[in-house]
């Protein structure tokens, strides 16, 4: 599937589902996509705040959710989780 995907650099910490989320413009449409803060500090132990952690490898995190769009994994509210139990 050849699909035009961008990511803006608009993360934020969701503290009601402790995750942070980012958008993704998936042909001009705007996806949510988010990763548990946990999840982020088990990858990237050397951080100890999740959204340091997300900004330091924004590249990664990018690369994984464009193959995931990709795939189509978005949740039945259009949501893209991203996680180690995929």
């Amino acid at each position: 599937m050849n699909q035009a995907i961008q990511f803006p650099e608009r993360e934020w910490w969701d503290e009601g589902i402790q995750a942070v989320c980012f958008t993704a413009l998936v042909n001009g449409f705007q996806l949510v996509c988010a990763i548990h803060g946990e999840e982020l500090l088990r990858r990237y132990h050397d951080e100890f705040i999740a959204l340091d952690a997300f900004r330091k490898n924004r590249w990664d995190i990018e690369e994984e959710a464009t193959h995931a769009i990709e795939q189509q994994q978005e949740n039945d509210q259009g949501w893209l989780w991203l996680s180690s139990a995929r």
